[in-house]
């Protein structure tokens, strides 16, 4: 199996095609902490690989996340992958497969990237299962999955033409800018406070990476976060994952009608 990630991409892709028996799909998806359940609600499956079958994937350790690559048929037409598999750059394996699987959506022809996740809010006002459209990011993981002297442009890195369309299906959708710190701990009080001052609403361990590296590879990209608690410093008691897996669980049904009406009209468009 080869080193070069953008090789490994196409190998991922076509041991997909074989197994699915689908040449392209048109939107890939990723979802984050507390996004799960809507997965069903986007249309049938038509295929579901676990990872560790496919080039470049292996199971996520982290509870919460799946471990399968699933192709489903979208009610407006045309095909998504589910990438269930995601990687973070806190498990060690370094930035390549933390970006393998857009890559890989690339590979397969997709045109648009959804991104979901899980984070922690910096804005009172905006408390557990409240959805928020990204508009921007600030990288503080210290790296960039993107090799050599390529400069991609992130001016907008996440499409206003794509968060027009979310609000068509829920107007009153906030946006706000995600922090990704490198985890896997929290972030202190200070550093979330550097992170507001800095311009960040939201805070996490995921997305922007992968929003660079599907940037590079033409992607357009919608960012969705879940508000799962608020953030250190502004969070009434310590915070824990399963207070962000409870939080999930409690906004799933709402989450799951708003993305599967958001992927449906980004086909249909």
């Amino acid at each position: 199996m080869t080193t070069d990630p953008y090789e490994l991409a196409s190998e991922a892709a076509y041991a997909i095609r074989r197994a699915s028996g689908i040449d392209t799909i048109d939107i890939a998806l990723v979802l984050g902490s507390g996004w799960r359940d809507a997965e069903e609600q986007l249309g049938e499956a038509v295929v579901s690989i676990p990872a560790g079958d496919v080039p470049g994937f292996s199971v996520s350790g982290v509870a919460g996340h799946g471990g399968t690559l699933t192709i489903r048929a979208l009610r407006s037409g045309g095909h998504a992958l589910i990438l269930g598999a995601r990687t973070h750059l806190y498990e060690g394996r370094g930035v390549d497969p933390v970006a393998h699987g857009v890559r890989t959506a690339a590979k397969l022809g997709a045109t648009t990237l959804i991104l979901t996740n899980g984070c922690g809010s910096t804005v009172p006002e905006w408390g557990p299962g409240t959805a928020v459209l990204l508009r921007d990011h600030i990288n503080l993981t210290g790296t960039s999955p993107i090799r050599g002297a390529n400069f991609v442009d992130l001016t907008d890195a996440y499409s206003p033409r794509l968060r027009d369309l979310a609000r068509t299906i829920d107007p009153d959708l906030p946006e706000g800018v995600y922090a990704q710190f490198p985890g896997p701990h929290y972030e202190t009080p200070a550093e979330v406070k550097m992170a507001r001052l800095l311009g960040a609403d939201l805070v996490g361990m995921s997305t922007a990476l992968e929003t660079i590296a599907a940037r590079e590879a033409g992607l357009e990209v919608l960012g969705i976060s879940l508000v799962t608690n608020q953030a250190a410093g502004f969070a009434p008691a310590p915070l824990s994952h399963a207070e962000v897996l409870q939080a999930g669980a409690e906004a799933a049904p709402r989450l799951a009608k708003l993305l599967s009406d958001i992927v449906n009209e980004v086909k249909a468009s």
